[in-house]
């Protein structure tokens, strides 16, 4: 039975097309900087925005209208597994993301959550083996229900750690069984509120163990998945441990877990960590963990999480150009953590938003192998540093220089010649870039 009547199968017609149900942007198998297009984006769905998602918000009921909305909760699970199958036909997308709530209804014990678990994640795994989708990520939810108001592995309560740790056992498994390509820890609320009644080094030291317990048991089972972790600055919790990349980062190398863990990046909460989403990529790619990327926007005149679809060419492009400097993403791939806006309530504007993120992001890609294969930035970037090619610049990166040495010759009396960085020309130059593909 088909939850889509209305939509028809989306394909390439190229820019000029007018058709609202077809891709101006992005061919899968046009070749670009080396790979299809297919291979560099991998795009995926996300479950819960798009088929759990009501159009509440904080001031409003839901609003979505869904064809599977009156059904009990269990018959409501397969039913959207119909329905993400379907849509992923519709826009021949191979691959999907869930956290456990998101696919089956939550029980009155571990035991019955675990059991409805089981029933979805057959569904899914019959239907992932005849349509070839793919699972590209799984995650648990350990923020939702209330048991996690102190947080899951940085709680105050051990039974609630506890419980914690038997639901990502949990998710493990069922990643296990659906070949995910990578598993994502995303700590809604490993934070605190308040240092007054924190204990943050037991906090930390008790995340940490959680992790190394997942990854030795990952390791037992035979579950080869990328481990990923999720950046998020604040919101839910007022400082998360998780704050960015660098922090992040700075975790996994005290605890020696940066082995087994890349970072699963979000544009969204890179501007809510007052950073770019191309900072938090570059960071994140001159350490060797860029992972994966969860791709929306943020709106920057409101200062909470609202997981806009991408549609922004700029920030896309500058996505891209990070991917692409390294060298793709893996087992990575670019998952549309976005919703729809709440006036957006009809199942088409489903399709729509993805056409529109989809897009925006070929383009994006068309642009940033143009700015590699062209070299607009790299030359810039070249001749800016050029003095430490040479002479005493080349002295201070080979490690040849001391206090000592850089003294004997800043007391030559040399002029110091500075130059233009020329940063309104290389914005200029982006433009053309960008507005040429």
């Amino acid at each position: 039975m088909s939850m889509f009547n209305n939509v028809p199968n989306i394909a390439y017609e190229g820019k000029q097309s007018k058709n609202p149900y077809a891709f101006k942007h992005y061919n899968p198998k046009e070749i670009v900087f080396g790979k299809t297009m297919e291979e560099h984006l991998r795009f995926s769905i996300a479950y819960w925005h798009t088929f759990v998602g009501a159009g509440t918000d904080p001031f409003g009921a839901a609003v979505a209208i869904r064809s599977w909305d009156s059904l009990s909760p269990l018959d409501k699970a397969k039913a959207r597994v119909e329905a993400i199958f379907e849509a992923m036909e519709k826009l021949n997308l191979q691959f999907y993301c869930f956290h456990d709530a998101d696919i089956a209804p939550e029980g009155a014990t571990l035991a019955e959550t675990n059991k409805n678990l089981d029933v979805i994640v057959a569904m899914l795994k019959d239907y992932m083996k005849s349509s070839g989708k793919r699972l590209l990520w799984n995650t648990v939810n350990l923020f939702t229900n209330p048991r996690y108001v102190h947080g899951a592995g940085t709680t105050c309560n051990a039974d609630v750690f506890a419980y914690s740790a038997a639901t990502i056992k949990k998710g493990l498994e069922v990643g296990k069984e659906l070949g995910a390509d990578n598993y994502v820890f995303w700590g809604g609320r490993e934070g605190y509120e308040s240092l007054l009644n924190t204990d943050m080094g037991l906090e930390l030291d008790n995340l940490a163990r959680l992790l190394r317990m997942a990854v030795d048991y990952a390791k037992e089972i035979g579950f080869d998945a990328q481990f990923l972790i999720e950046p998020k600055p604040k919101e839910p919790m007022k400082q998360q441990y998780d704050f960015d990349s660098a922090t992040t980062i700075s975790f996994l190398q005290k605890y020696d877990l940066t082995q087994y863990f890349k970072l699963n990046i979000e544009a969204n909460h890179a501007t809510l960590a007052g950073h770019t989403f191309e900072h938090e990529l570059r960071l994140a790619r001159l350490n060797g963990m860029l992972g994966s990327i969860d791709a929306n926007q943020g709106d920057l005149l409101l200062g909470w999480d609202t997981d806009e679809f991408p549609t922004d060419l700029y920030t896309t492009t500058l996505a891209m150009y990070e991917v692409l400097k390294n060298g793709g993403l893996g087992r990575g791939g670019i998952n549309f953590d976005a919703k729809v806006r709440r006036s957006s309530f009809e199942d088409e504007d489903l399709f729509f938003a993805h056409i529109a993120g989809i897009d925006t992001y070929a383009r994006g890609l068309k642009s940033a192998a143009k700015l590699i294969e062209d070299r607009i930035l790299d030359d810039y970037v070249d001749n800016r540093y050029r003095s430490f090619r040479e002479g005493v610049g080349a002295e201070i990166v080979l490690g040849k220089s001391t206090l000592k040495s850089l003294e004997a010759y800043a007391l030559q009396n040399n002029p110091i010649k500075l130059e233009s960085g020329r940063l309104e020309q290389i914005k200029a130059r982006l433009n053309e870039a960008i507005f040429s593909v």
